[in-house]
């Protein structure tokens, strides 16, 4: 028999996902309308604000419905915020970008909306064929995202590049999951932890090679090496508003699920433990010893991304709540800088001709010493100095496995933390101390990049000087973690 509350249809369950769901399908039915496609972006910001508003009032309300396909909880809401937030600051990011370059389309927001949705269907599951049908949710606007710009043989490329490599991941996600189907009878997580032992004991080889073949699934999402190949390219190529949004939603979303069926579905698998200490320490070294032999700020960042997935599989391979909860909470600080990081290239971009090099940030401290003294400070947050946000992020994360026995995993972390400081450092010394080449070219302000802007830059100071309440909710949002 299955129980009542399980098997009930609860719309509420899914009210966040509805709200985008309608939003996107209003901005796609009503496109040809002159007025949308001037509106489309205030519908769209519309849409995600309500549904931020929806997944807030799921906080503390802990349920499960649709057959067991749906799980709502604390974690699941947590998420669901994060990749909200993600999405409205994307989405003005987009706005001036978009309507400089004639590219202001109303089907952009609808995409962004529907990748949204996947992304929170990923993350409101304990059931691994719901989070593979979230995760083609997602993945199918971002390539189209990423191919955004038509005419720019560099967008073309992040398209198809993404596209190609999502579809092979897809591929071992699925077949893994058939995998732990056919070792335990169910793909819903509660499940296999209840009968966990019975199926060691039984079917180990097919349960390991399925548990095996998902994390490969979904470390093409999180860039983790070395299933990082794609990433300096898609997001150099696609447009900045896009690339800042790749950054930081999919990655959590990625994160989001990894942790639910490794902590605690797979948690009890000795050999994952192991597998995430190696894949962690590979990661980030490899993100950051790339990063440093960049002359593209974009591609920069874009290894800087891998490092960072590094540091959050720290987390991974402790594998008790307390990492989670810091995992998270680095999660939420990342989201803050590294969107910060790319205002300002969005911003920089903005200007004609401009490649996003390294070269192009000479002058910026004289021209524009605010906006100067903004991109220092995400800098300062994303190389891990106090009292930015940055640095409670990563010393939650490597406390947590100094104080799990992971001391050299710790002491690798803090030791590539040391080499990210080089490339975040070169930023600010161009911009400080470099001359420009020529005339310098003024940068255009907009109110939605501003806006970015302040809510970034108050995250990044204002969650640095008071880390301890972002703290409470992450470790609240693991209270009956499923």
């Amino acid at each position: 028999m299955i129980d009542e509350a399980v098997a009930s249809i609860d719309l509420n369950l899914i009210a966040p996902e509805l709200t985008l769901l309608i939003t996107a399908c209003v901005i796609l039915l009503f496109s040809f309308a002159r007025s949308m496609q001037r509106g489309a972006s205030a519908v769209g910001f519309a849409g995600l604000v309500v549904a931020l508003v929806l997944s807030a009032n799921q906080w503390g309300h802990q349920a499960s419905g649709f057959f067991g396909m749906v799980t709502c909880d604390n974690y699941g809401a947590m998420f669901k915020i994060i990749f909200c937030v993600a999405s409205l600051l994307a989405l003005l990011l987009a706005v001036r970008y978009f309507s400089q370059r004639g590219l202001n389309r109303p089907e952009f927001y609808a995409l962004l909306l529907i990748s949204t949705l996947g992304m929170m269907v990923m993350a409101n599951t304990s059931d691994l064929v719901v989070m593979f049908l979230g995760l083609e949710i997602m993945s199918v606007p971002l390539y189209v995202m990423a191919g955004y710009v038509r005419r720019s043989l560099e967008s073309n490329e992040a398209g198809i590049k993404y596209f190609l490599m999502g579809a092979f991941a897809s591929g071992f996600l699925l077949m893994g999951i058939a995998f732990v189907f056919g070792a335990s009878g169910t793909t819903d997580l509660r499940r296999l932890v209840t009968d966990f032992n019975f199926i060691v004991s039984n079917f180990d080889l097919f349960l390991s090679l399925g548990g095996a073949l998902v994390l490969i699934g979904f470390a093409f999402k999180v860039a983790a090496v070395p299933f990082h190949a794609w990433v300096p390219d898609v997001y150099q190529g696609a447009p900045t508003p896009v690339t800042a949004f790749f950054s930081v939603g999919p990655k959590a979303a990625g994160f989001a699920v990894l942790f639910r069926i490794f902590t605690f579905g797979f948690g009890d698998l000795e050999v994952l433990t192991n597998l995430f200490w190696i894949l962690a320490v590979l990661t980030m070294t490899v993100g950051n010893v790339l990063a440093l032999r960049q002359d593209n700020i974009k591609r920069m960042l874009a290894y800087s991304s891998i490092a960072h997935a590094g540091y959050v599989l720290v987390a991974l391979a402790v594998g008790t709540q307390g990492a989670v909860s810091a995992a998270i909470f680095y999660l939420v600080a990342y989201m803050m800088f590294n969107t910060g990081a790319f205002a300002v290239l969005t911003m920089l971009e903005t200007r004609a001709g401009s490649k996003s090099n390294f070269s192009e940030l000479a002058g910026l401290a004289k021209a524009n010493p605010y906006l100067s003294a903004v991109l220092a400070l995400f800098m300062f947050a994303l190389s891990g100095f106090p009292p930015t946000v940055g640095f409670f992020g990563k010393f939650y994360l490597f406390a947590s496995a100094v104080n799990n026995g992971f001391i050299w995993l710790a002491i690798i972390g803090v030791m590539n933390s040391f080499l990210s400081v080089y490339y975040y450092l070169r930023v600010v010394k161009v911009s400080y101390f470099d001359s420009p080449e020529g005339a310098w070219t003024p940068v255009p302000f907009s109110t939605a990049i501003i806006v970015v802007l302040f809510v970034t830059a108050i995250g990044t100071l204002g969650l640095g000087f008071f880390p301890g309440e972002l703290l409470k909710l992450s470790q609240t949002s693991l209270i009956a973690f499923l």
